[in-house]
């Protein structure tokens, strides 16, 4: 079972950018899709955006479409989400996690092997 470790969370003023990373334990990296989700106060945990195991695909929430970039480097075993233009909404608790099943599912449900989460905060 692939485990999973989010960073680079932080506290960033609105306009400005982080870049989050999920390392993944495994010889199998390239075989999952994974995502990233994120879980506001008070607010239920949501789908931001994913990637497909080869890197050739993705797919992003409507709020961050344009804003950010999911990416992959399957020979580091590492995800990422570049995250550009950041807004006070975008405060969150960020995580990864590994797609069970076909492309293009976003439930909570349809995820597993969930990393601890990384915070991001940011300030108006």
């Amino acid at each position: 079972q692939v485990q999973l470790v989010e960073s680079g969370g932080g506290l960033v003023q609105a306009g400005g950018s982080l870049r989050l990373s999920c390392a993944a334990s495994g010889r199998t990296f390239s075989s999952y899709h994974m995502g990233w989700f994120r879980e506001a106060p008070g607010k239920e945990r949501e789908f931001v955006a994913a990637i497909s195991g080869s890197g050739g695909f993705t797919d992003y929430a409507d709020s961050v479409k344009g804003r950010f970039t999911i990416s992959r480097d399957n020979a580091k075993n590492t995800m990422y989400l570049q995250m550009n233009s950041l807004k006070s909404e975008d405060t969150a608790v960020y995580y990864c996690a590994v797609l069970n099943g076909g492309w293009g599912r976003r439930r909570l449900t349809e995820y597993a092997s969930w990393g601890q989460g990384t915070q991001v905060t940011v300030s108006s």
